[in-house]
Formats: structure tokens, C-alpha cells, sequence
């Protein structure tokens, strides 16, 4: 059995300025309702198969926080069988956190988010409002937008006339977008973080330019009575020797003023060796595509912005060595005097990938513990057989949006912590077929289900595209499973995408009480000039 810790000892743990791997093991909806500010969500339905990635060093310390339901035990059994040796889960789970007086977030990438509104506490960051941004579209005033969230976010909905320029490229590609000092740029995102900290980063830049975020991004547009336009695609062309010789002017000036730290390539390759002692990720925050055309071996991806964002999601241990790389160290150096602030050990790689960027494949997800058991697959047609003759019962163990998408007709949704509830109410002496997507999320739920399981299982070898590639029938619930059930699914977020005006009122309005929630806990202790 793990070790258990109570509140009190977690809390000393987080601020004793040791690696800790802290990890909430629930599912993305039930963390999203309440969870600590620097708890990492790994979800026991994806575990195996994201802690490779995200939590590299397999002695790192690690505690594991779930609903005081058993899911933490179960994951730390996992974790333990594939290697990892200082497993801890605080007893009682999120429950007694809260019972202890520690404070409880709701939401997601709150450490960033809430970082955002801090700076621009500190910083007193300038903002307009869309009635204001409408006024000086109609009187024709010289201005540029530009939108610092990912393309696919901004294709998919922006503001009319903007522009999209992901927040690490901002004091990159400004120089030639506003060539002028006195054109006036707006940044803006779909709420408030990306729009501050895209707008406060051209500040920091030192750009002769006024500078302002739109306050409430696109949601505040919308909130205006305003409509957004969708599927644009105008972005940042190639840059001109004169608006890169300016770019790396700012990244000098910004580098010297924030105490941005960098690292040779002999050390890093020193540091790549010391597995044992400390936690290294290597993350490339050039765009996407510059990425597939050559990367450093062991490098992944994540555009600068993003990780400023949402940093929690490719790095899952607080105190890791963090090294950034891009080709001209104008970004990495952008994104690394953000990350310093939030009390990342960051560090700049000098020289960029130069003529090491030799790999064009990304590192492949190692999906732990498959070889631990033995299991029967079966391919589509034959599963569609025994389906029909009454010999086997299919279980989805997927996304429940994509299960109430299309599914095999009949099949039963099932998440991974609450198996056993599904399997209970199985009809008796038929074989369990387990299916997901492709194979990951049902082959992770393999070990559960052999363990309780009084019938045969197999698994669908291919998964839910392989039946379909196979021309094989679905079906769509679009109420099944309930509301209630959804553990995976976070309301709070996405109802706000769905056009829910009411919803995107509150959103904004969490966003902004954040700083107050950050100092009642105390854990963040961020690093903001003049805050």
C-alpha cells in the first residue's frame, strides 16, 4: 500500500523548494470543480499514458490527490508496477484539503490564468472595451488587432480585421505589422490571460507603439452585441531583415531588464544525463510546422504562448529544469521572462537548434505497463458477429462527448474509476469487448477490468475507427450518458464556447477574482517587477 500524507504535510511538501510531482488523478470534470492551485490533472482513464511525458523521472517525489474514493490507490498501484518508487496519495483526497482550510480553485490553467490577472494588477496593464475598439474601426483611426491565441482557435472564431500572431511571436512579428509608432495595437484572446500578458509583453518588448488588450476578447465582442467573424485565416507573414534586427534588439533588452538565464549546448547535454537527480523537459516554442521541419532529438513541441498558458500540461513537476529552444532566441526568451516570473527554472538554449535540428518526428507517447497482462483482441467483423448472435457485450470506454457521437449500436459507456459500476449491471456469461477510439483509452482499462470481471474479455483491435473503416453501423445518444455521469466533461468551460452569454459572463468575472483566491493560498509566490 502507498504511503499516505495528510494536508498539513502536502502543504509543507509544496513550499519545502524540493521537485514534487503533485498529481489530481480525477477526471477533467471533477478536477475542473475544485481543485489545489498546483495540482497537475492526469486523469486515471489516460494515466499510463500520459506520465511518461509529463512526469519523466521515475524517483521524483509524487502524492496523488482524487475524491477520498479509492482512484488514488488504484493509480498509484499503476504507477508503482511501471516504475516509479516515491508514491504518496493525501489521505482523505480533495476533501480533507479543503476540510484543512487550504483553498480550493475551480477551473483549469489557473496557475497561468491567475498569473495574468496579477500582471495586470502589478503592471496595470491598458485596456479597451469592443465598444471602444468599434469606434476606431468606424473612424478609420490607425490601428492593427492582433489575436495571440493558436490558429485553430483563431480560425474558428476571431475578432473582424484581426490578425492571428500566437503571444510568443508578438515582439517578434510586431516590427513589420506596425511599422508605424503610431499605430495602435490591440491584443486580444477569447477572454482576458492571453489578451494581458499578449499586450504586456509588447510593453516589456519596449515597443514605441500604444499598446492595449481588449478587454473580454472575443467573448466581451460577442457580450457588445457584436458578431465575430469565422474561419479567417490572415496571419503574420515572413519577417524583414529590419523588423528581426528590431526583434532581437528586444530580446537583448528584455533578456538583460527580467534576468532571463540561458544555457550552452555541453551543459545541456550534462543535464540530460542527471535523470536520476533532476527533471529536464526540452520544449521548442516555435510554431508547429518550423518544428516538423527539425527539431532538436528529444525536443517537443509547444508554441511559447501555450506554455505560458497552460504550462501544466506538458510539465507535470514543479521545480523541473525547464530548457526553451527556437531558432533565433527571440521567442524562447519572450516566453522564458513570463515562466521566471511564475517561479519556473527556465532557461534559454544559446544558439537556438542551429544544426541540430536533425529530428523531423515528434517523441513517441510511450503508453506504460501494456506488456503487465494478456489480453484476447478481436477485429471488427468478427465482433460484429458476436454481437449479433448475443454472444458479447461491447463497452465504451471513451470520451463520453464522443460516445454520445457516434458508438457501436448497443454498447454500454463506461469510464475507467467507475468499471466496476458498469460492469455490474452487464448481462451474465457474455464476453466483454472493450473499445475506445482507437485503442489507448481501453487497453489503460485493461488491468481493472481483468481484475473484477467474472467473463471473457477481448479488446477491438483498432478500436471504434477501425469498426467504422470497416463499414460496421453507430449510433448516437445525444443524452446518454447523463449529465450526471460525465466526470470527464467540464461544463463550466465549455458552455461559454456554446454561445451561452450568461456563462461567458461568469467566466470572465472568475478570471478576475483569481488574485484574490491566490493570496489567501499562498503557493504561487510569483516574481512580478513593481507587484
Amino acid at each position: 500500500m502507498p504511503r499516505k500524507i495528510d494536508a498539513p504535510s502536502l502543504k509543507a511538501m509544496i513550499n519545502d523548494g524540493q521537485e514534487l510531482a503533485l498529481l489530481d488523478v480525477r477526471e477533467h470534470g471533477e478536477y475542473g470543480e475544485g481543485h489545489m492551485l498546483l495540482a497537475v490533472s492526469i486523469p486515471y482513464s489516460v494515466l499510463e499514458s500520459e506520465i511518461d511525458a509529463r512526469v519523466p523521472r521515475r524517483s521524483v517525489r509524487m502524492v496523488l490527490v482524487d475524491g477520498g474514493d479509492g482512484v488514488a490507490e488504484r493509480a498509484a498501484a499503476r504507477l508503482t508496477a511501471v516504475g516509479y518508487t516515491d508514491v504518496a496519495i493525501l489521505d482523505g483526497g480533495i476533501a480533507a484539503w479543503e476540510k484543512a482550510g487550504y483553498v480550493v480553485f475551480k477551473g483549469e490553467n489557473v496557475l497561468s490564468k491567475a498569473f495574468g490577472e496579477v500582471v495586470e494588477h502589478a503592471c496595470h496593464t491598458p485596456a479597451i472595451s469592443a465598444d471602444e475598439l468599434q469606434a476606431m474601426f468606424d473612424a478609420k483611426e490607425d490601428i492593427v488587432v492582433l489575436d495571440s491565441r493558436t490558429p485553430a482557435e483563431y480560425k474558428r472564431m476571431s475578432i473582424p480585421n484581426g490578425i492571428n500572431v500566437p503571444g510568443a511571436e508578438l515582439a517578434y512579428r510586431v516590427h513589420d505589422l506596425a511599422p508605424s509608432p503610431d499605430t495602435l495595437v490591440v491584443v486580444n484572446c477569447a477572454g482576458r490571460t492571453r489578451s494581458i500578458i499578449g499586450a504586456q509583453s509588447l510593453i516589456n518588448a519596449g515597443i514605441p507603439n500604444r499598446v492595449v488588450a481588449l478587454r473580454g476578447g472575443t467573448q466581451g465582442w460577442v457580450l457588445s452585441g457584436r458578431e465575430l467573424a469565422r474561419g479567417a485565416s490572415d496571419s503574420f507573414g515572413p519577417t524583414t531583415p529590419e523588423g528581426e534586427a528590431k526583434a532581437k534588439a528586444v530580446r537583448d533588452s528584455v533578456r538583460q531588464r527580467y534576468g532571463v538565464k540561458s544555457v550552452d549546448k555541453a551543459t545541456l547535454e550534462k543535464w540530460r544525463g542527471e535523470t536520476d537527480s533532476r527533471t529536464l523537459h526540452i520544449v521548442d516554442v516555435r510554431d508547429d510546422s518550423e518544428y516538423a521541419a527539425g527539431h532538436l532529438p528529444g525536443s517537443i513541441s509547444v508554441p511559447g504562448g501555450q506554455l505560458v498558458q497552460a504550462a501544466d500540461r506538458w510539465i507535470g513537476t514543479r521545480g523541473a529544469r525547464v530548457v526553451l529552444v527556437d531558432d533565433t532566441e527571440i521567442r524562447a526568451t519572450m516566453t522564458a521572462h513570463w515562466m521566471l516570473q511564475m517561479r519556473w527554472d527556465v532557461y534559454v538554449l544559446e544558439g537556438g537548434v542551429g544544426s541540430d535540428a536533425t529530428e523531423t518526428e515528434a517523441p513517441k507517447r510511450q503508453l506504460l505497463g501494456r506488456k503487465d497482462y494478456e489480453i484476447e483482441e478481436i477485429d471488427p467483423k468478427s465482433l460484429a458477429i458476436a454481437l449479433d448472435a448475443g454472444e458479447a457485450v461491447a463497452v465504451d470506454i471513451d470520451v463520453s462527448t464522443l460516445y454520445r457521437e457516434a458508438h457501436i449500436p448497443g454498447a454500454v459507456w463506461a469510464i475507467r474509476p467507475r468499471v466496476a459500476e458498469t460492469l455490474a449491471k452487464l448481462p451474465k456469461g457474455k464476453k466483454i469487448v472493450l473499445y475506445s477510439e482507437h485503442e489507448t483509452r481501453a487497453r489503460l482499462a485493461v488491468p481493472d477490468v481483468l481484475a473484477i470481471a467474472e467473463a471473457p474479455v477481448a479488446l477491438l483491435t483498432g478500436g471504434r475507427e477501425a469498426w467504422k473503416q470497416a463499414g460496421l453501423p453507430l449510433e448516437s445518444s445525444p443524452d446518454t450518458p447523463p449529465d450526471s455521469e460525465r466526470l470527464d466533461f467540464l461544463f463550466f468551460v465549455h458552455d461559454r464556447h456554446d454561445g451561452n452569454q450568461d456563462a461567458m459572463r461568469a467566466y470572465l468575472a472568475w478570471e478576475e477574482q483569481l488574485p484574490a483566491q491566490i493570496a489567501e493560498d499562498g503557493d504561487a509566490r510569483y516574481q512580478i517587477p513593481g507587484a
